[in-house]
């Protein structure tokens, strides 16, 4: 229907008021003539060619605005019983009255007749409005884009008119400066229906997507939903990237009745922030939109077409020529249009019912009717969904269907195969043959366990081997007779072959050998045969059956293990000679009970605890030696490390000490010289040590420690720790200075020297370690010898190393 249209009728393009400047008008500063160029003969031909490309412009928006009009004229004409012109008028009037423009009261005209999305949409537009200041005033023409949107695609010829006026009157003035309409084809392909805003070389380059390619507008496809990408990168390719490689995007999914059409999908120049729920209900609205015109509208001339549908006679007579049962199923809509099932349409000859029943009972029936266990098995019913929604064909290798037969489930596995034909669906399966199924498993265990069987008919000559056979014995012209065994093999295993014939063949039982295969491309393997006789009625023996299995992988490991246990005893009796010699070292120089020490008013008492283990043999060591002088060498060290190495320092440490102490030299000086000969002389060895020189005449007791914990002083019932001095490890450096400290013992004086192996514990620091030792002498017996048996016994070391305890005591 046309309306006349009036000089006054000034019709803006949607979504713009009716003061914007249009778009390519003169009062647009972006499109305005450029005078330098207009004074000459190519600046007047751009302009000439502005000029036209404006004049289009306007006039597509005009006629975009004029259809709205017309549709809202045609609704008067109904309403009031009028001819064309009068309605026109009344238009007119009303909109002179109600003081809107003439577009936007055919908008809201519309809107009050058909109730659809648009007029939803305008409702809540309203709705906000009439509730406070929350929406944005630039939103006030919805259903003006909307509308004026409508009407251009309806009046469009193809989806490429399409997306240029969803573009212009919709999507533009929500900042998009493209859109791209694909077509979903039966395959799963994506075709560029139509677009607009980008350019025609890049657009020509992304003409067809084929199936299984990853892109923007193919994860809506997938999803089944909006797919919002706000920048800078949309994590798949997609047209106009390099365009606006930091824009916005949005995919939806177009599609009417459970089907998905195709995809739409909108650009923006810069990042996208999240959109509100009335803009992305808008989106959807025009994805609806879309959806009739894919479904109605041919492709653009220059876009590859979307796949030939299939008639359902064709489908069905396909289906009828397949040997697996198969059913062509048809979407079943609801009064509005949704998917709530599919129909049975046709169901082919091969088809056999899981409940019994014949095929005239299932064709024309819903498939939930049917076989309502279809939501739950495995998700078939979800399965079938997709397939109809998206066009991608499915297969399953193991699927459960399951049959209701009065009460019971009966459950099968089978392999299913779903795809869709135009608008139909084809739908097979083939249930799994218990036979073939055991079939599998054993060939898949003779692979695994690298076996093969064979059977040689002695009546008919044949033989024959599996495939796996031939793959032991590597790939041989023909197969090998049981009798020609020798020929294979390795010349060392004739007399277990001749065996395992003569007990096979002569003696009819059973029989089996290990023998070395020589295979043709000159590879030798360990091969174990099995075989059984098979005889007739009167005892003769008419055939011969077994399996041969590849046993090189096990034959090598049990080789391995041969050759590591033979290392393993190797070590554990060179470890065991070491132990044994570090004992017998460790007995020579730390005897049991060492020779009393006659000094006077001194006594000296001594305790060394080897270690449980004797794997854990370490170096700690203990010296009491009366020297010339008339003084009192008392000392105690512990050599890093176990075994033969720390036995051995130990001896090397404790020898050089005594040799040393004989040139009257003071304890530092002597831990200083000691230091040298760790370094130096000894092989990479480091140890503590604690030096003391006891002159009975004085009482004075000088000493001095290289890392070692300090004495103990046990004095008129109290224990403590002699004050730590300054020294360093043994061994480490060269050249080190040891400080020296000197105490004058009392009568009835305890001095306690002892190693780490006393006190250490993995849960407590040395120190807290240190303060149950003194808080447990204090309540020891005041007899030396008790006193050191009770420590030693009730010692919380949990560490199971050596001790050494020295106990010095004034009478």
């Amino acid at each position: 229907m046309t309306t006349p249209q009036s000089p006054s009728q000034n019709v803006q393009p949607a979504g713009r008021p009716p003061t914007e400047p249009t778009p390519g008008s003169a009062a647009d500063p972006a499109r305005a003539p450029v005078p330098a160029q207009s004074a000459s003969a190519v600046g007047r031909l751009v302009a000439t060619v502005e000029r036209l490309r404006r004049e289009v412009q306007e006039a597509e928006a005009a006629a975009d605005g004029r259809a709205l009009t017309e549709m809202a004229t045609g609704i008067l004409v109904e309403r009031l019983r009028c001819g064309p012109a009068q309605a026109a008028a009344q238009l007119d009037t009303l909109a002179a009255r109600s003081g809107t423009s003439r577009l936007e009261l055919a908008a809201d005209i519309v809107n009050q007749a058909s109730r659809d999305q648009v007029s939803e949409l305008a409702a809540e537009f309203t709705a906000r409005v009439t509730a406070g200041p929350t929406w944005d005033p630039e939103d006030s023409s919805v259903s003006v884009r909307l509308r004026t949107a409508e009407s251009g695609v309806l009046a469009a010829g193809d989806t490429q008119a399409v997306a240029r006026s969803l573009l212009d009157n919709a999507l533009g003035p929500l900042g998009a400066v493209a859109v791209a309409v694909w077509t979903a084809g039966t395959d799963g392909s994506l075709t560029l229906a139509g677009y607009a805003g980008f350019a025609a070389p890049e657009a020509a380059r992304w003409r067809y997507v084929p199936p299984g390619v990853a892109t923007f507008a193919r994860q809506a496809l997938t999803q089944r939903g909006p797919v919002t990408s706000p920048g800078p990168e949309p994590g798949a390719p997609s047209l106009g990237l390099r365009t606006w490689p930091g824009g916005g995007r949005l995919a939806l999914p177009v599609g009417l009745g459970g089907r998905i059409h195709g995809v739409l999908e909108i650009c923006w120049p810069s990042p996208l922030p999240p959109q509100p729920p009335q803009v992305m209900r808008q989106l959807e609205a025009l994805a609806e939109l879309c959806a009739h015109t894919l479904h109605d509208l041919p492709p653009h001339s220059e876009r590859i077409p979307a796949g030939p549908t299939a008639p359902l006679v064709e489908l069905a007579d396909l289906a009828d020529n397949l040997h697996d049962p198969a059913l062509v199923l048809v979407p079943a809509l609801d009064r509005e249009g949704h998917l709530v099932d599919f129909r049975i349409h046709h169901v082919n000859a091969h088809f056999v019912d899981p409940a019994g029943r014949p095929s005239g009972a299932i064709g024309g029936s819903l498939l939930l009717e049917a076989y309502p266990t279809a939501a739950g098995d495995n998700g078939l019913f979800e399965k079938i969904e997709r397939t109809y929604a998206t066009g991608e064909p499915l297969r399953t290798d193991r699927t459960t269907l399951t049959a209701l037969i009065g009460q019971v489930a009966l459950p099968s596995v089978a392999e299913v195969s779903i795809s869709r034909h135009g608008n139909a669906l084809l739908l097979l399966w083939r249930v799994e043959d218990e036979t073939a199924r055991l079939a599998s498993l054993l060939e898949h265990a003779q692979r695994l366990g690298r076996v093969g069987g064979f059977e040689e008919n002695f009546t008919t000559g044949d033989i024959t081997w599996n495939s796996q056979l031939f793959d032991i014995y590597g790939h041989p012209a023909a197969p090998v007779p049981v009798e020609d065994l020798a020929a294979h093999a390795h010349p060392d295993d004739w007399v277990a072959i001749s065996r395992f014939l003569r007990a096979l063949m002569h003696h009819r039982r059973d029989a089996s050998a290990d023998f070395r295969l020589q295979r043709p491309d000159g590879i030798t393997r360990h091969i174990r045969v099995v075989a059984e006789p098979v005889l007739d009625a009167l005892g003769a023996l008419v055939a011969v059956r077994g399996a041969y299995q590849d046993i090189s992988s096990q034959h090598w490991t049990e080789v391995a293990l041969a050759a590591t246990r033979d290392q393993l005893a190797y070590t554990e009796a060179e470890s065991a000679d070491r132990v044994r010699l570090t004992l017998q070292l460790q007995q020579a120089i730390m005897p049991p009970a060492p020779a009393p020490l006659e000094v006077p008013h001194l006594r000296i008492a001594v305790r060394y605890r080897p270690a449980e283990s004797e794997a854990l043999v370490g170096g700690d060591w203990y010296d009491t030696v009366l020297l010339p002088s008339k003084e009192v060498l008392l000392c105690v060290g512990d050599v890093a490390g176990h075994g033969i190495g720390a036995a051995t320092g130990m001896v090397v440490l404790r020898n050089a000490l005594r040799g040393l102490a004989v040139t009257g030299a003071g304890p530092g000086q002597l831990l200083a010289w000691l230091n040298k000969v760790a370094h130096r002389l000894a092989d990479q060895v480091t140890a503590t040590a604690v030096c003391g020189l006891y002159n009975p005449d004085t009482g004075i007791l000088r000493w001095a420690r290289a890392g070692h914990l300090p004495p103990v002083l046990i004095r008129d019932g109290v224990a403590e720790s002699l004050p730590l001095s300054d020294g360093m490890l043994l061994g480490v450096l060269d050249d080190v200075a040891y400080g020296e400290q000197e105490i004058r013992l009392r009568g009835d004086d305890t001095l306690l020297m002892f190693t780490d192996g006393l006190v250490e514990r993995r849960d407590l620091s040395v120190n807290e370690s240190v303060k149950e030792l003194l808080t447990r002498t204090m309540r020891s017996p005041r007899d030396l010898e008790h006193r050191l048996d009770q420590l030693l016994t009730h010692s919380k070391s949990d560490t199971d190393d050596d001790t050494c305890l020295i106990g010095v005591q004034l009478v």
